[in-house]
């Protein structure tokens, strides 16, 4: 089993490489793929160091297998190439995950929808994935009508320069700023760039791939995505209005029996989810669940995981699991 990590050397890139050796994903060889700049340096996986190669080099050594996190424009070019040599991709970035000929995978809800035949399969976007974990086991049973997210979301979306720049500002020193503003002690109303509707791509991501994911072109989603100083993970105030009423302790109980979801509920004991216990972990975590009193069949929740690992390599590991197990590659 030859897996290649496109982007081994970037901020996910390591998170994958990381959840591929905690997992003991079945490789036989590791290829680690990165822009010309990085080629011929080293990186070190389960103990042993392996030299990055490039992209023509790692299509060359035929992978059964690439997991893609070097950015849009990159996975345009490369990810056509790799699947006509055999490669099943499995891609992080947003370049296919509206195309209507490829599949937008959440392995808990959707793996099924995966054949032999899907060549490029779309990793959906970090604050779609969290979202989508908790509604889908909701909408199965009492039918979701509109979504109302605020997101309140990591720099480690951004990548390393945001980091730096957080890490700058904490300390008081000028350098490379990611954004247009100071995030240190701020919350900037854009995450990603502005569309014509004035809604960022970030927040179209949540209405478009929510609908894609969970095959419901009828669920109306509004977004608003907000970049706050924080490393751990994504939050989200999800507001959820159903066709059919709920009682909140069944919804905390179907929760509670959701793969990959783990219920933080108890305001007597003050237990909710934050980012700071989120970091390093693969769950998604979900608490402040309440009813809406200003409207019918209305629920209010508060969403939290580690963008880059269930919002990105985890999730992406999952699906080259479940193309093992089922012999699809």
């Amino acid at each position: 089993m030859k897996v290649a990590v496109v982007g081994a050397t970037g901020m996910v890139g390591e998170v994958m490489l990381q959840v591929l050796a905690e997992r003991n994903f079945p490789i036989t060889e590791l290829i680690p793929v990165a822009s010309e700049r990085s080629v011929g340096n080293e990186i070190e996986f389960k103990g042993k160091k392996y030299k990055v190669v490039g992209m023509q080099t790692a299509i060359d050594m035929k992978p059964a297998i690439a997991i893609f996190s070097a950015g849009g424009d990159t996975s345009k070019e490369w990810a056509p190439k790799f699947a006509e040599a055999g490669t099943t991709v499995i891609d992080n970035s947003s370049a296919w995950r509206m195309d209507p000929t490829k599949k937008l995978v959440v392995p808990e809800i959707n793996a099924s929808v995966l054949t032999k035949e899907d060549k490029i399969i779309a990793n959906p976007n970090c604050s779609t994935i969290q979202m989508v974990m908790v509604l889908a086991p909701l909408h199965k049973i009492y039918d979701i009508k509109r979504v109302v997210v605020s997101t309140y979301q990591s720099i480690t979306g951004t990548g390393v320069k945001a980091v730096r720049q957080l890490e700058n500002e904490y300390d008081g020193v000028k350098g490379d700023m990611a954004y247009k503003y100071q995030i240190h002690r701020n919350a900037i109303p854009q995450c990603d760039v502005f569309e014509e509707n004035d809604y960022t791509k970030e927040e179209m991501k949540l209405v478009r791939e929510t609908q894609k994911i969970l095959d419901d072109k009828t669920i109306a989603v509004t977004a608003t995505a907000v970049r706050i100083p924080v490393v751990g993970g994504h939050s989200e105030a999800v507001n959820v209005e159903f066709e059919n009423d709920f009682e909140v302790g069944n919804v905390r109980q179907i929760l509670h029996q959701t793969e990959g979801v783990t219920v933080q509920d108890n305001v007597d004991t003050f237990t909710f989810p934050m980012p700071l216990y989120a970091q390093g972990k693969d769950d998604v975590f979900v608490g402040r669940i309440r009813r809406d009193g200003s409207q019918p069949n209305t629920l209010n929740m508060w969403i939290v995981a580690d963008n880059l690992r269930k919002g990105a390599a985890t999730n992406a590991v999952q699906i080259a699991e479940y193309l093992v197990a089922n012999n699809l590659v």
